[in-house]
């Protein structure tokens, strides 16, 4: 079994292997690779930023450099600002892929309309109503994520069929009823019907990982660009942690997804 030290190594060491050369700024105390890691190692952690801070300060501070971390709120600023260096760790396309929504709960419904800075919407979830924003994800056929959206939890499923529109020309996107459109789907787009094209069942594994691994079912951010941060860490997270299984597990089915090991 790997110990926290060894998944934090071994995960800034694939980050660091997709990742550009992107030059330090001097006055900074974090490289690109070191920041992009801790945004995926609060995103594999979750919970509230404070505590997240305060166990990578004291038992883990030394593998970024002693006193090198910056303060908790220049460090969340910072995660928030370079947010687009995971784009460099998301997938290639294959010929099938696979798009759905994942419900995200915010705050309970009781609290709706109490702040005027309120970012999730109401709607229903497995038949209860709550409030929050829908995250959509793009898979393909190993169950990494190619493309990602998210938008308010009242929108329909369909608005995020832009996504599938990139890939026109690369891959068949399977999607279910929810994304039909009276004003058309994307050419690539093919509809299944319930009980079809069982590739569609990736996507619903790796909804369960990070509801029970990265417990996303319900986040605490406020704001929109933290939403979207968050958001954006936790899809690197989790095609960094595929990416970790089939190194650590070589002899394994290659389609096989598995992260509950790499759990903090």
């Amino acid at each position: 079994p790997m110990t926290t030290e060894d998944i934090i190594i071994q995960i800034f060491c694939l980050v660091d292997d997709q990742m550009p050369d992107i030059k330090k700024h001097p006055q900074a105390k974090l490289y690109p690779s070191e920041l992009v890691t801790i945004g995926i190692l609060f995103s594999l952690k979750s919970g509230f930023f404070r505590p997240f801070y305060r166990w990578l300060h004291r038992d883990y501070e030394d593998l970024f450099g002693s006193g090198s971390l910056p303060h908790r709120t220049r460090l969340q600023r910072l995660l928030e600002i370079h947010k687009d260096w995971c784009d460099f760790l998301l997938a290639e396309p294959t010929f099938f892929t696979v798009i759905d929504s994942y419900p995200i709960e915010l705050i309970f419904p009781i609290r709706e309309g109490r702040s005027s800075q309120q970012v999730g919407k109401k709607g229903k979830d497995k038949g209860r109503w709550s409030i929050g924003v829908k995250l959509c994800w793009l898979l393909n056929d190993f169950g990494r994520v190619v493309g990602w959206d998210w938008k308010t939890m009242n929108v329909s499923d369909k608005k995020f069929n832009p996504l599938a529109e990139p890939l026109s020309e690369k891959s068949i996107v399977l999607a279910d009823y929810g994304f039909r459109d009276r004003d058309g789907v994307p050419d690539n787009m093919q509809i299944c019907k319930k009980g079809t094209w069982n590739q569609r069942m990736f996507i619903e594994t790796a909804f369960s990982m990070v509801t029970l691994v990265a417990d996303l079912k319900r986040i605490r951010h406020r704001l929109a660009k933290y939403i979207t941060a968050r958001l954006t860490y936790v899809t690197a997270m989790f095609n960094v942690l595929l990416q970790l299984f089939v190194k650590t597990h070589p002899n394994a089915d290659p389609y096989k997804m598995s992260i509950a090991e790499f759990s903090l």
